[in-house]
């Protein structure tokens, strides 16, 4: 690799940092929940907008992994609230991603980042699903699962959690378990209102019945059409033209891009299994580093659960 192909992507960050510090205007979050995908992080993203300022309307800005080059005037424009909340990002598919982990180290030194971590191959399904409903992409799972790097990199966990680790140091990340959440979710948000540095509150009968599942997604009735409309959503953000894309979502014609199609089959045994296998070095290594029993997690048949995220 020349000395120029590296020094871009550094360049790239310390321009952007260097504009960072040196602009007025609203804080920089000072915490992120990096995800990964589908572990209660929709739910999170509810709770904690009424207690700390999140971006609004759109739960995702996609900043430090795909929109960096918008500097931080664009990323700044996501947060629209009162100066003296705490600013923070809900933002599962940075956990995986080694840029927005590098530039969020670069902009944000001190921020405390909170994991959740949820039985990956459950995680895995739960995801694709998310995929497929939304017209992100148009294979069968198994098809998904050799194509679609996102799917197995998310659940490295150890592997990535040691990295952020290394990045912000032990004291600034926070691991957590979706279990828990689905357990004692008075508890789960305790544990996060303490890390993130805001009151502890206490969640009413509403957020507890809030928790989102994958369950109910269907296939798209068109792919073309969900696909289209996805695209053109992302674009709308892109442009800070959140408001559209929430109106609609918001809207009756939302049903015209989403939903509609036949129901989702089950994995295969031989799926789960392969999967299982797969992320068992994973789970064991995060056993070892944690210290907790995740035997559950290392082989279950496969039984599509309610799914939160």
């Amino acid at each position: 690799m020349s000395e120029s192909s590296i020094a871009g992507p550094c360049n790239e960050i310390s321009e952007v940092a260097r504009v960072a510090k040196n602009s007025s205007g609203r804080m920089l979050p000072s915490f992120f929940i990096v995800g990964p995908p589908r572990t209660g992080t929709t739910w999170l993203h509810e709770v904690l907008s009424q207690r700390t300022l999140l971006p609004d309307p759109t739960k995702e800005t996609r900043f430090f992994d795909n929109h960096f080059q918008r500097g931080t005037a664009w990323y700044r424009a996501h947060f629209k609230g009162a100066e003296n909340q705490r600013v923070g990002e809900v933002a599962p598919t940075y956990f995986a991603s080694n840029e927005a982990r590098e530039r969020i180290a670069e902009l944000v030194p001190n921020a405390r980042i909170v994991c959740v971590f949820r039985d990956p191959v459950e995680r895995v399904f739960s995801l694709y699903r998310l995929k497929r409903a939304y017209g992100m992409i148009p294979w069968s799972l198994e098809e998904a699962i050799s194509r679609d790097p996102e799917l197995i990199e998310s659940g490295k966990y150890a592997t990535k959690l040691k990295e952020w680790w290394h990045t912000f140091g032990h004291e600034s990340v926070l691991p957590m378990f979706y279990e828990d959440l689905r357990q004692n979710p008075q508890y789960f948000v305790n544990s996060v209102a303490d890390f993130i540095g805001i009151s502890r509150f206490n969640l009413t009968a509403s957020d507890f019945k809030r928790i989102h599942s994958s369950e109910s997604m269907t296939l798209p009735k068109n792919y073309y059409r969900t696909r289209g409309a996805t695209l053109m959503a992302d674009w709308f953000k892109a442009r800070q033209l959140d408001n559209i894309v929430s109106i609609v979502k918001n809207s009756s014609l939302i049903k015209y891009f989403l939903g509609g199609g036949p129901a989702f089959a089950k994995p295969s045994p031989e799926i789960s299994a392969k999967l299982y296998e797969l992320f068992r070095p994973e789970v064991e290594e995060l056993e070892n580093i944690l210290g907790r029993d995740l035997s559950a997690w290392k082989s279950r048949p496969a039984v599509l659960q309610s799914a939160a995220g």
